[in-house]
């Protein structure tokens, strides 16, 4: 007996870490991988927030729910030079058309919640200035309203032209800028590079302010039907 009780009192301990051994793999299960586009385009949430939702900084924009046909056209873009962005061009770069409309068709399907506006300090003549170039434009310098391409509501229209809303004013400067600039382009005519750089510096901080500051509806989805179009406009823009 006393030798017995020797033996199992030794033998409790290797027991103890055999158990734990073979209790390991259950407990550290590969991950399951699937090959679907939501693991493929892991490497643009790393920036854009996961599910496309946007970055945090303010400089990542939301991709989720944006029309396929403006998601397909930026892609191209970036990965032949039009827009300015070496990380998206590196990414880019090796991929052909049809995989980057894949990827367009995936993020344009999701469907997920904005967040809320973020406070920016704008002064209310800011805002009056804004709110009169994105409702109503401005004729006397051959501006148009924002929504007579991106819709009466702002949340964008289909096939390619994208919503203004839920976007952080830090990003509507940048892309305003880079259209005024030139680090932006699109196919001629480029409208948007015309409109950019008719607008003063007052104008562009005036504009994105009141666009970064309004509730977003409940219906964010882009619409159906374009409105009046300002003349030869045949760009991608937003």
């Amino acid at each position: 007996m006393t030798i017995c009780f020797r033996f199992a009192h030794r033998a409790l301990p290797w027991l103890g870490s055999l158990l734990a051994l073979l209790a390991v793999p259950a407990l550290a299960a590969p991950a399951v991988f699937k090959d679907d586009m939501a693991q493929r385009t892991q490497a643009c949430t790393t920036c854009h927030g996961a599910q496309g939702r946007a970055g945090p900084d303010g400089y990542y924009p939301r991709i989720a729910g944006k029309p396929a046909d403006y998601l397909f056209a930026q892609l191209l873009h970036f990965r032949d030079g039009r827009r300015t962005y070496a990380p998206m061009a590196h990414l880019l770069e090796p991929l052909n058309d049809g995989y980057l409309r894949d990827m367009a068709r995936h993020f344009a399907a999701l469907s997920v919640p904005y967040a809320a506006p973020v406070p920016v300090p704008v002064s209310a003549d800011a805002l009056k200035r804004g709110q009169q170039l994105a409702q109503h434009g401005d004729p006397a310098r051959q501006l148009p309203a924002c929504t007579q391409c991106h819709g009466a509501a702002l949340t964008g229209v289909l096939p390619a032209t994208p919503g203004l809303l839920g976007l952080p004013r830090d990003y509507l400067n940048a892309q305003l800028g880079a259209w005024r600039n030139g680090l932006r382009r699109a196919n001629a005519p480029d409208c948007m590079a015309d409109i950019a750089r008719r607008l003063s510096e007052s104008d562009v901080s005036a504009v994105s302010g009141w666009l970064a500051l309004q509730p977003l509806p409940a219906r964010l989805w882009p619409g159906l039907a374009a409105g009046l179009r300002p003349p030869r406009c045949a760009c991608s823009c937003g």
